[in-house]
């Protein structure tokens, strides 16, 4: 039996393991998808040591940037943007790709329009570095925004955002945990009220399906999308990787 599986910390929102679970199931795969919460990266090696046949593997939170360090070899992607989210493995040699980009693009595309020219990019993880990879390769300008600014990395806080920014940027992304079930009443804070019909927003989160950071732009006439699209993208495009 293949096995294939899923590493970060914590799990319990994990979509991966009852979508391939399904998958193998309906299409009659002799595999097995099983989550590996590690509490640190550090206890990477010794799940390689213990499950010696694994054949990929999955990353999420808080692991697409601290997993490189494990690679043999990385995606020019990965190597781009310093992200990996999906690990194949031949040989005892890990190869390093990221499924996000392609996951991300694909969603975000399909709705948005010609006016969407500038961005607001919440977050700074592993997906807010797919997410600008992708924003850079569509000529979309963006701030990013942390909880904490970093100028010499061009990242404000919110408190310093200016008001004339908010307003000329129609695309608002969030790539953090904020409006994740259980804490389904968090968002990030924003001025909500400057949101019109013309703007989109992507919530890279999928569980709820309508975050509150959804819910508030709905409100306001806004496009809205969350994460569920893109993960079933990317989850797919992990398997064909796996399978090449």
């Amino acid at each position: 039996m293949r096995q294939f599986g899923l590493i970060g910390y914590p799990l319990g929102h994990s979509f991966s393991k009852g979508f391939f679970t399904e998958k193998f199931s309906a299409e009659g795969i002799d595999a097995r998808y099983d989550n590996f919460p590690l509490e640190s990266i550090t206890a990477f090696p010794g799940l390689l040591q213990s499950h010696p046949q694994l054949e990929g593997l999955n990353v999420t939170i808080p692991y697409k940037e601290n997993i490189i360090q494990y690679l043999h070899q990385q995606s020019p992607v990965v190597r781009a943007i310093g992200a990996c989210n999906c690990i194949k493995i031949t040989n005892g040699q890990l190869f390093g790709h990221n499924t996000d980009v392609v996951g991300f693009e694909k969603s975000l595309c399909r709705k948005l329009a010609g006016h969407h020219k500038k961005a607001l990019v919440l977050g700074t993880g592993g997906a807010s570095k797919a997410v600008q990879y992708v924003l850079d390769k569509l000529r979309i300008s963006y701030i990013v925004i942390s909880r904490k600014a970093d100028a010499a990395n061009g990242i404000v806080d919110y408190s310093s955002l200016q008001q004339e920014e908010i307003k000329d940027a129609t695309l608002w992304i969030n790539t953090t945990p904020l409006g994740m079930y259980p804490h389904i009443d968090a968002a990030p804070p924003l001025d909500y009220e400057t949101i019109t019909s013309r703007h989109y927003l992507f919530d890279l989160v999928y569980n709820p399906s309508e975050t509150r950071f959804l819910s508030l732009g709905k409100a306001k006439g806004a496009t809205i999308e969350n994460g569920y699209e893109m993960l079933i993208i990317q989850a797919n495009e992990s398997w064909s990787i796996w399978n090449s």
